[in-house]
Parts: C-alpha cells; structure tokens; sequence
C-alpha cells in the first residue's frame, strides 16, 4: 500500500474537524465573518469557516514567497546585463524589484571600471516583460507608490521621492537620486513638500525614468553618453560588458518584501518566475499558472485557492484557511523571513473590510502556524489573534 503524503495525512485530520473545534469560549463578534485555523504541537486546536475562500490579502504574499524560494533558491540574485553593439549600450533587464539608485551607482563605476568612457545610444531592452496590462490586477490607476506597475527594467520600484519648494522647483528629495527631467516635468500641480509618487501608468514614463536615472549616474562615473535615450532590443552580435547581479539574495529581497508589503515586489516574483518556469518573455497568465502549479504541487486541497497575482492587492486571490494553513507548514525553512512582532512571526493583509493575520506563534518547543481571516468592516484583528493566541498557550 502506497504511503501518503504528509499534506495528505493532514487534509485528513482537518476532514475530521466539526465547522467550530475548541472555540466556545472565544467571542462569536470578534470572529463575526472570516474563518482561522491553529494547530499545537501538530494538532489542530482551533478551526472555524476554515474551508471557506476568503480574500487572503497581503497574508498571499506568503505564497508568492515560497514559491520564489523554492523555484529559485534562497542565494538566487537577479542579474541585469549590459551590452555594446555599433557604439551604442543596451541594457537588458530580468525583473530585479531593488534596482535602486545606490545599485545603479554600483553598475556605473562597474562599467567605467572596464574601461568604457563613452557611447551613442543609451538603450533600454525590458522584453523579457510583456505584460497584457502595466498594472497589477487589483490595483488602481493612481500616482500612490503601492500601485506602481511591473516591468523587466525597473528602478526605484517604479516610485520617484521628490521634493516640491516653495517656488514651484523641483527637486530629488533623496540624496542617492539625481534630480531628472522627468521629476519638474511630472511634479504637476503638486503643493510644496516632499511627495513619493509613480509614474507608472504610462509605459514609455517608466522607461524615460529608468533610463533617466542611468544616463545620469554614468555620467557621473565618467561616461560619456553621446546620442539618444531610447528602447529597443539588443542585436545578436552584441557584446557583453558586464553582467550585474544584484547586492541582495532572493532570502533577503523577500524578507524586505514581506517587512515592507511591498506589492510590487512580490508580483516581480511572481513575474519573473513564472517567465523561467514557462519560457520568456514574463506576462500575467504565465505567473497565474505557475504559482497555481506551485500551490497544486504542495498537495493544496482542489479548489481551495484562487491564483490572480502575487502581492494580495486583488479580491480575486482566494484561498481558504486550510490551505494557507498548509503553505505556512512548508514555510518553516523560512519562517524567519517573516516580520518579527510580540514574540510572533506574522504576515498582515489588509483591503477595505479585509483584515488577516498569517504566521507562527512560537514556544521554546515549536512554531505553529495560524491563520487569521477576517471580512468584516470593524477591525478586530489584534483582539482576535490574541485570543487564538491566548487559548494555544493553555491548550
């Protein structure tokens, strides 16, 4: 007789669970729409609406992440490479989500360190992106910095921190920032202060920024930049320069991506692995099926979840409490990863009338994994996991 799985093994032992276990004496109005799961010492002590789909959040990003690690490895850095062909430098980029201005500046005495001076065109190559729309799934067409959008060449999370004087000037609010043209010209009619807005929503915006940035940090390595900003492929004789790989580890880009919520982090991920699970170029439909594969793959219960995108920003993300449940107990190699908050290592989400925790509560002896769903208007989300929390102590 075949053995079974431990995934299996478990979905049994939930099967086994009544709608409510261990949970008379919690405050049915602290739970009042949503559903949780908390398991002790490998036994599950607290269920309810625990096979119900529910909107998961930015708790989602817990899935995005382990699909990352595992796909790619926890030392995997996201390489950005350079090219020389008639004069001209292309840049092809491979949906590094920190391509920051501090690593920017690396890349510039990188290059001029291998001797180039100078060249024509600056080109910019983001195919190994072709997104069926710029944004994420879920998000709004505004200047706010969480729905900046996604591309293959990126910089600075597709954000610009600029300051608006008295006077109407415009300038970098960031020291490792160069002012550029694209801040005075997009500033708009922003009051004085300093603003962090994305300039997203426009494609070729994004890349005059990112392109932007590059030509002003070369030059101030002492490169030359003679003809054109512009976008294009490279050609097949190109050479290569230098290939980049980014200062951080995937482990350490996700632990960012987990502290901060950053959405556009977790859907470069989602992105950039689907595209090397299933072949450039990346796009929205390629990231569903993979990390729906991925989830498939952990023995994740059949109709369980939902797949839309990778940061928990859209409503049509859905997975139930037993299934997150079972992708925390395949997160406990990176546990630590994840926010460290009053002796707990947690995951927030929250949407409008969403509110969830995810994560472990932690003993000398274990972690366990809980999850926390709540879809309701009023808040109660802290009272409600310290009272899971409160009732896993004494169990």
């Amino acid at each position: 007789m075949p053995r079974l799985s431990a995934a299996i093994l478990w979905l049994l032992l939930l099967m086994l669970l009544p709608p409510a276990s261990a949970a008379g004496d919690l405050p049915p109005t602290v739970f009042r729409d949503g559903g949780y799961l908390v398991s002790k010492n490998k036994q599950l002590i607290l269920a309810h609406n625990h096979h119900r789909l529910l909107v998961p959040a930015s708790t989602w990003k817990i899935a995005t992440a382990l699909m990352a690690l595992e796909r790619l490895g926890r030392d995997f850095r996201f390489p950005t490479e350079f090219y020389q062909a008639g004069g001209h430098l292309f840049i092809t980029g491979y949906g590094d989500p920190l391509l920051v201005s501090e690593e920017v500046a690396q890349i510039s005495a990188a290059l001029a360190a291998s001797g180039l001076s100078s060249v024509q065109d600056l080109v910019l190559d983001d195919s190994f992106f072709r997104l069926e729309q710029t944004t994420p799934p879920g998000s709004a067409a505004s200047l706010r910095s969480y729905d900046a959008a996604n591309g293959a060449l990126v910089v600075n999370f597709n954000t610009v921190n600029l300051e608006v004087l008295p006077d109407g000037t415009v300038r970098s609010a960031e020291p490792q920032t160069p002012t550029l043209p694209i801040m005075q010209q997009w500033a708009g009619k922003l009051p004085p202060g300093e603003h962090r807005i994305n300039l997203s929503q426009d494609h070729e915006r994004s890349r005059r920024y990112s392109g932007e940035l590059f030509r002003s940090l070369l030059g101030a390595g002492g490169i030359r930049i003679d003809g054109e900003l512009r976008s294009g492929r490279r050609p097949a004789e190109a050479e290569l320069l230098y290939r980049h790989h980014s200062s951080r580890t995937l482990a350490e880009t996700v632990e960012a991506m987990l502290l901060y919520s950053n959405n556009f982090i977790a859907n470069q991920l989602f992105l950039t692995v689907g595209a090397k699970q299933a072949a450039p170029p990346a796009t929205w439909a390629k990231g569903r099926r993979n990390l729906h594969d991925f989830l498939t793959e952990l023995d994740l219960p059949p109709g369980s979840f939902t797949v839309d995108e990778g940061s928990g920003l859209s409503r049509d993300n859905r997975i139930s409490p037993t299934a997150l449940h079972l992708v925390l107990e395949h997160f406990r190699p990176y546990a630590e990863l994840l926010p460290h908050w009053e002796g707990r290592l947690v995951k927030s989400g929250t949407l409008n009338g969403v509110y969830a925790y995810a994560g472990y509560f932690r003993s000398p002896q274990e972690l366990a994994p809980f999850v926390l769903i709540l879809q309701q208007n009023a808040n109660t989300r802290d009272l409600a996991l310290d009272l899971l929390e409160n009732h896993w102590q004494q169990y």
